[in-house]
């Protein structure tokens, strides 16, 4: 009896959770279509106006072309400096490994702001700040972690003798990594792509100190939110947040159904 009560307490709180995170985003959802400016109770008109008007926005076209390219040379980037340090790990073995994964790890604990100055300090030094470069920089050095940890975890369910035996029957390292390697990790090198691109597109604050007047999407909600109330605002939130969580959700379906597969 005390066990049910416990799920139920458990199931209960979970739920609350869901809704505490959750109903903004609904709300904001909700708010997008609806016909009156200021978000009310009751309800307006069911309306499309502000997402027409977002979409015949040109500064709103730009920042959707400059997030896109930012967080898609940002996956790109992350993954590949998260495949080769996962390979590092689960190929070598030398001296302060741990220090060194402690220290590849780092970035996602360092808070946002500390980060920002950071990385606007060291672009400014090299003269890269204000560029589209600088954000997709900033972007790999926060994101790389979590790429690196995904495929990290693939990577330790692979039997170490298969890349032995890739040796033993005539192959070299590159082959062997081209054969063995990559095809075993493509599923959660493709989860990293989209967990990557999910991050960076959403990610504001890094973005909005080293950008200059390069602006993402992030950056022009921001900017809408400093002025007045804008229901548009409600309409581009949408889809920032559709195509975050789409990503994601990619991301952990093909990441789930993968080890699915190796488990039966």
């Amino acid at each position: 009896m005390t066990g049910r009560w416990l799920n139920i307490a458990l199931a209960v709180y979970v739920g609350l959770i869901f809704t505490f995170v959750f109903a903004p985003i609904i709300f904001s959802l909700i708010f997008s279509f609806n016909s009156q400016r200021f978000p009310t109770i009751p309800l307006g008109e069911f309306s499309t106006e502000w997402y027409v008007k977002i979409f015949n926005d040109p500064d709103v076209w730009t920042a959707v072309r400059n997030s896109l390219i930012v967080s898609s040379s940002t996956a790109v980037l992350a993954t590949v400096l998260g495949f080769c340090t996962a390979y590092t790990d689960f190929r070598y073995n030398f001296r302060f490994k741990g220090p060194y994964l402690a220290l590849i790890l780092l970035p996602p604990t360092i808070p946002l702001i500390i980060m920002a100055l950071a990385m606007l300090a060291w672009l400014s030094r090299i003269g890269m700040s204000g560029q589209l470069w600088s954000i997709i920089l900033a972007h790999s050095v926060m994101t790389a972690p979590f790429a690196m940890a995904i495929i990290r975890l693939r990577l330790h369910q692979m039997d170490p003798d298969l890349e032995a035996a890739a040796w033993n029957l005539g192959g070299n390292e590159w082959q062997a990594m081209r054969h063995v390697i990559v095809p075993f990790c493509a599923p959660a090198i493709v989860s990293a792509l989209c967990l990557t691109a999910a991050v960076s597109f959403d990610e504001f604050a890094v973005a909005w100190f080293v950008s200059g007047l390069n602006k993402t999407v992030p950056i022009v909600i921001l900017e809408i939110v400093q002025g007045n109330i804008d229901p548009t605002v409600n309409a581009i939130g949408t889809f920032v947040f559709l195509t975050s969580m789409s990503l994601v959700i990619l991301a952990q379906l093909l990441f789930i159904s993968r080890q699915i597969k190796s488990h039966s």
